[in-house]
């Protein structure tokens, strides 16, 4: 068996520390409220749960608040042009999230009169919304008795268990332990458990004096808490390389263009590419003139390292056409991913 501890999550402490300690985050109702029966907006919650996916809580802060003062609602956001969501997006990566919570919010409205499902079934028929966002939103906001598991649960349960695999090998063993120990509060123990492996269970450190399971961890008996989760072997991410072009016109606008909708990085700003490949070849230039090497770009994604080589050059904007030319002191408002914001300083242009 892969979980052997005999002491069962201690649900009622963990509440109890929650109370006492629950993080101030902008999209949350703290147990105090919500025990005065004041109800968390599913609308808030899903959108900061979509937003913290491959994000942290401190980066995604001004993200979450900029979004709800533009459209405070999900009526706002349904309606709101795919682009401007994607340039608020720029910066948080991962950008098939923005394209699937415009869709999302327009499926809500459409299909559910912009009320969200209330059980974590429901919430799944969403476009996007997948089986860890549906528990989170169904438990947080109807307090839906099912185990919401995140990487900072991962982290806490298998230090719990002194789980002797990586977490991706037992997935369904955490899962069903930690079903087994939601209770009433079903919200509040979600967010208590996030919370316990963001604050006190961390990556780096286990401050195990104030933890409130702290009695029945084995990994804490061991006196190696660290030790958890079991790191799985890595594979060494495969290289693609190629060439980008930043091309200005004589005043200094720089030309940009979309990027296919679907796809990596789909609907987002760029400037111009060769084809991402193991070889980047020599490169072919979408305009004549005096081209410059400006130095090399390396990004990397979560299944490549990219490595980019920069070329820069004054052309006339009659040279191109398909996109548009962005003033230099305009390229703050553009869609343009990491990436590309990467290239442009690289060129000299950040």
């Amino acid at each position: 068996m892969l979980l052997t501890n005999p002491h069962p999550l201690d649900a009622e402490a963990v509440l109890e520390w929650y109370d006492r300690h629950a993080r101030d985050l902008p999209w949350r109702v703290s147990p105090q409220n919500r025990k005065a029966r004041n109800r968390p907006d599913p609308y808030r919650v899903w959108l900061s749960e979509v937003m913290l996916q491959q994000t942290t809580v401190a980066a995604v802060q001004k993200y979450f608040l900029r979004f709800t003062s533009l459209w405070p609602r999900v009526e706002d956001l349904a309606a709101a042009p795919l682009d401007a969501v994607l340039r608020e997006w720029a910066g948080l990566g991962y950008y098939a999230r923005a394209r699937n919570l415009h869709a999302c919010a327009q499926a809500v409205v459409r299909d559910h009169g912009g009320v969200f499902p209330d059980t974590a079934a429901g919430l799944q028929t969403l476009p996007g919304v997948g089986a860890y966002t549906s528990a989170a939103i169904a438990a947080i906001c109807f307090d839906e008795r099912i185990a919401v598991l995140d990487g900072n649960l991962d982290r806490v349960l298998a230090r719990y268990y002194a789980l002797p695999v990586p977490v991706r090998d037992a997935k369904d063993a955490l899962r069903g332990a930690l079903q087994i120990a939601v209770p009433e509060r079903a919200g509040d123990f979600a967010q208590a458990m996030m919370d316990l492996g963001a604050t006190i269970c961390a990556p780096r450190t286990a401050y195990c004096l104030v933890c409130p399971i702290q009695p029945g961890c084995v990994a804490t008996r061991e006196g190696a808490p660290e030790r958890y989760p079991i790191k799985p072997e890595k594979a060494e991410k495969p290289v693609r390389r190629g060439h980008a072009f930043v091309m200005t016109d004589a005043s200094g606008d720089v030309y940009l263009q979309s990027r296919p909708g679907k796809g990596l990085l789909g609907g987002m700003t760029e400037v111009p590419t060769s084809i991402w490949a193991e070889d980047a070849g020599e490169p072919i230039y979408p305009a004549t003139g005096e081209w410059r090497h400006r130095g090399q770009v390396v990004h990397v994604f979560t299944h490549f390292r990219l490595e980019l080589e920069i070329w820069s050059v004054t052309v006339s904007p009659e040279a191109l056409d398909g996109g548009w030319w962005s003033e230099p002191a305009a390229l703050k408002g553009e869609a343009l991913p990491t990436l590309f914001r990467k290239v442009l300083a690289q060129a000299g242009m950040g």
